[in-house]
């Protein structure tokens, strides 16, 4: 960060989007916290002024170690007195519930658990959420606060999602309602493997179980008007995505061959569920931005 100030002048404000891929204990240590600290670090030693961290939601409700990570960062930001902050916890961004699209368009059933309404959320546009944090650099009233952050839509169920996902792509609906018990006996034998063999690769393996549980159960979604920003429906995503497609996620998206989609049994799609669907990547991004968001931070 001092390379960037030296080439560019005094830097204002330092804006962190930085998180794990995998959300597994490892990761999630070196990126949610530890390499978050550093960017913090970065901006105290060359007196920036401001540091807007985009954090998440579901750190409300800690079961698991990513929000763990990012909770003991948090408390780091809000301990330290030298630079003003703006905690950001986004529900969800629209690409963690547009991994369906591509089966669906295929022929494949939309999954969801329980009867699909067991959580809602209200999704939030990336590039909407880009705006709202770099409007943290300059707005007074969002300085050392944490801001739970929705877009503006009304809460939507699983089930209300794929209807949206089925209108976009211009067919009928077809669901398939996986039972929430399976997470549990994918959870438990995973940790069972993981204590009895003192394995890593198991125990990685039960904590990505219980990331897809987390979201499975546990609602992401605001309801007060002033934890709401954007005009961007889901709606409207799911059109856009249909026509356009979407840029490939192994986090988000799902990927299965015609030829299998055949083939498909309860047990496999179950698989590819814990694997593949739930997970988040964070990743923020605006053509709206006249001036580039510069961040740095070591390892």
């Amino acid at each position: 960060m001092e390379e960037i100030k030296a080439k560019n002048g005094d830097i204002d404000a330092v804006i962190s989007c930085l998180a794990s891929r995998s959300g597994i204990k490892k990761d999630a240590y070196a990126i949610d916290y530890q390499a978050t600290k550093n960017c913090l670090d970065s901006g105290i030693a060359v007196n920036a002024r401001h540091f807007v961290l985009l954090s998440a939601f579901c750190v409300k409700n800690p079961w698991l170690q990513f929000q763990k990570a990012k909770l003991k960062f948090e408390g780091d930001l809000q301990s330290q007195d030298a630079m003003t902050y703006s905690i950001v916890r986004p529900t969800a961004f629209f690409k963690s519930v547009s991994g369906q699209l591509e089966v669906i368009q295929q022929g494949a059933p939309f999954v969801m658990f329980g009867d699909g309404e067991v959580t809602r959320c209200n999704p939030i546009a990336e590039s909407e959420l880009a705006e709202y944090l770099v409007n943290c650099i300059t707005d007074k009233t969002k300085e050392n606060k944490i801001l739970n952050l929705g877009g503006p839509d009304e809460p939507l169920t699983m089930k209300k999602q794929g209807e949206m996902l089925y209108k976009a792509v211009g067919k009928e609906p077809n669901f398939f309602y996986a039972p929430l018990w399976l997470f549990d006996t994918i959870i438990d034998s995973l940790q069972w493997f993981a204590d009895t063999f003192k394995s890593e690769k198991f125990e990685n393996a039960a904590e990505l179980g219980r990331i897809g549980k987390y979201y499975a159960v546990e609602d992401m979604l605001t309801t007060d008007p002033s934890e709401k920003y954007g005009k961007i429906s889901l709606q409207e995503h799911y059109d856009r995505i249909a026509v356009e497609g979407q840029e490939y996620d192994p986090y988000t998206t799902i990927w299965i061959p015609l030829a299998s989609i055949r083939r498909f049994q309860a047990a496999q799609i179950c698989r590819g569920i814990v694997a593949n669907l739930v997970f988040i990547r964070y990743s923020v991004g605006s053509q709206k931005h006249q001036q580039p968001i510069r961040i740095s931070w070591t390892r």
